[in-house]
């Protein structure tokens, strides 16, 4: 094929657009916002990349084993530049429960739950380098799109027909029969589209959260904390929820995620200060980020406006546009608690390369595409929008006083905490499921109603506590009182803007401004 595709950003989700089509002998362009990264090693690229246009590059990732398998089965040559550039996997028996390790043994599928660790500018800067050597992949950067040049087919679908671009040189047009937008959740390509009159169907609301991360290095001499014996590292606590993410050359990254309505919190949790005085009532963090253990290497970096959008490129079973994609968060968002943007971004690049090798009909083309998003993708959404909602439910109960949940609610917690936690900590082979829905290696929920694992669950459910005990950790942390007291801050606060709010949209008003 040398047919032309223009791709809108040069991010992880446009890289896998190239890493995607480049092997089919298409001549892609990638057009970037921002400039060339640094020409220097892992560490240049996270000092000093200036990447504009994504806004999360130096919040934590995980990189899930659907997007490693992609990398292995197609393009091992960049495994290896991943790898020597200080990429690491970690495998399955890394994930074990401490009490499965002494019967653990090793079977040829754990090799497929391979999670990859890294700092996202190492990850996303081997990606790039390793672009830039495929022999009909072009990357511009400092191109700025400013318009999708689009024109109406003969039977009056708008379609897309090229972009308007600015860059040092000035404007200009350029065309191409396939147009990929991987311009984040930033671009503007489907809200232009919209205005233009293509019946694009969105639905977004907010996943209830803020994401806070800092940077850390290991002193010289000093290795990762061992998983046994220690606190946790990563936890629920209701009010805040956070966990330590092993990185590339030394480097891991500490992410606490408040709910947006714990106002004095997310205020708090961006002071130097207040952060360390966090990480000093949280054992499982104090063990990898004392000061004679590692070193702080960045600011705490705070993102909000974090949404579940998902949006159809179909409407009536007819396509909204045509020679159009979008792929990564224009397309679909999810809450980055989950992990799996960059996965989400490489599966629907790899369906892109499949539409367009369907059919040359670009009708057809967009039809074949939503119907592989649809089909396998939706049911994540769906998964990780519910786990969105039952999050905020909970963050609002922690601040009703005198809350108490029904006999549903018990049952159900009591369900996963008692029932599913235990079993996939005591049996190897329910981990090796959920971790298949975990990875996006199948349906997030298959593993779960197959009627053996289920009935597995139940029995463990059944067992109690006492005879599960082994299964649950020590304590991640301190109540939410506790922890406000000792950040010195007001814990009846929000509980006070909570009920006003209420009040407020009990009245019809609305809710009140924080």
């Amino acid at each position: 094929m040398e047919e032309s595709v223009l791709v809108i950003g040069a991010g992880i989700a446009g890289l896998s657009v190239a890493l995607a089509l480049g092997p089919t002998g298409r001549r892609v362009t990638l057009l970037e916002r921002d400039v060339e990264p640094p020409s220097g090693d892992a560490d240049e690229a996270f000092r000093d990349w200036n990447r504009r246009g994504v806004g999360h590059l130096r919040q934590s990732h995980a990189f899930l084993a659907r997007l490693g398998k992609i990398i292995v089965s197609e393009h091992p040559q960049l495994r290896e530049a991943l790898l020597a550039m200080g990429v690491r996997e970690l495998g399955f028996d890394k994930m074990l429960w401490p009490s499965q390790k002494a019967t653990y043994v090793p079977k040829p599928e754990d090799a497929e739950f391979t999670l990859l660790t890294s700092r996202r500018t190492t990850l996303e800067l081997v990606m790039r380098r390793y672009v830039e050597t495929l022999p009909n992949v072009t990357i511009r950067s400092g191109v700025m799109v400013r318009r999708l040049l689009t024109e109406r087919d003969p039977s009056g679908v708008l379609k897309v027909v090229g972009v308007l671009v600015e860059a040092e040189d000035g404007a200009s047009e350029l065309r191409a029969p396939v147009v990929v937008d991987a311009g984040g959740k930033g671009g503007s390509g489907v809200e232009q589209l919209i205005e233009e009159g293509a019946p694009i169907a969105q639905e977004t609301e907010t996943a209830g959260i803020l994401y806070f991360t800092r940077h850390y290095r290991l002193r010289p001499g000093k290795s990762e904390p061992p998983r046994e014996g220690n606190p946790p590292s990563g936890g629920d606590l209701g009010y805040l929820k956070f966990g330590v993410f092993p990185g590339d050359n030394n480097c891991f990254s500490v992410t606490m995620c408040a709910p947006e309505i714990e106002y004095e919190l997310r205020k708090a949790i961006v002071r130097p200060e207040m952060w360390d005085r966090m990480i000093d009532n949280l054992p499982g963090l104090k063990v990898w980020c004392d000061a004679e253990q590692a070193e702080p290497t960045s600011r705490v970096f705070g993102m909000g406006d974090l949404l579940s959008r998902w949006r159809d490129l179909v409407s009536d079973e007819a396509p909204a546009v045509l020679g159009y994609f979008a792929v990564g968060d224009c397309l679909i968002r999810t809450n980055p608690l989950y992990g799996r943007g960059c996965s989400l971004a490489a599966v629907q690049a790899y369906m892109v390369r499949d539409a367009l090798a369907e059919t040359t009909d670009p009708a057809a083309r967009l039809m074949a595409y939503d119907r592989r998003v649809r089909g396998e993708l939706r049911p994540y959404y769906l998964a990780m929008r519910g786990q969105d909602r039952d999050a905020i439910r909970r963050a609002e109960q922690a601040l009703t006083p005198g809350y108490r949940p029904t006999l549903r609610e018990k049952v159900l917690r009591s369900f996963v905490e008692d029932g599913i936690t235990p079993a996939v900590r005591f049996d190897i082979d329910l981990l090796r499921e959920s971790m298949r829905g975990f990875h996006m290696l199948e349906h997030p929920n298959a593993w779960f109603r197959k009627p053996r694992n289920f009935a597995k669950i139940l029995g463990y459910w059944a067992r109690g506590k006492k005879r599960n005990a082994a299964a649950y950790p020590p304590k991640a942390g301190p109540n939410r009182a506790t922890m406000m007291r000792a950040l010195g801050l007001p814990a009846e606060a929000d509980i006070v803007i909570l009920a006003e709010r209420r009040a407020a949209d009990a009245r019809g008003e609305g809710k009140i401004a924080a």
